[in-house]
């Protein structure tokens, strides 16, 4: 399931600079968050906005879903409640992509 979701930009950085161990804690919280509110065999591309602040994200809204209805939208904003955000504040813009196939 390590396909499940890819991350763009600075959030595959900060996971990356959280460590190995948190790293694969994040990996199977995406994956449950996938499994729990989508179709892991369909592809989806979600952008949130959200307000980064004590390494987490908060309040976070969906901009865009490619595939409304279908749970990705749900599947973002679960995954965006255990991504590590290190020590950037201020709001920030997440784009997801859910590549199916799984």
């Amino acid at each position: 399931m390590q396909k499940a979701v890819s991350l763009f930009g600075g959030i595959v950085l900060s996971v990356a600079l959280a460590g190995a161990a948190s790293a694969a804690s994040f990996q199977e919280s995406m994956a449950k968050c996938l499994t729990k509110n989508a179709n892991t065999r369909d592809a989806a591309t979600v952008m949130l906005q959200c307000t980064a602040n004590g390494g987490k994200l908060d309040g976070c809204t969906v901009l865009s879903d490619s595939a409304p209805g279908k749970g990705f939208d749900k599947a973002a904003l679960c995954v965006a409640q255990a991504m590590p955000m290190g020590d950037k504040s201020g709001d920030v813009k997440i784009p997801m992509r859910f590549p199916g196939g799984a």
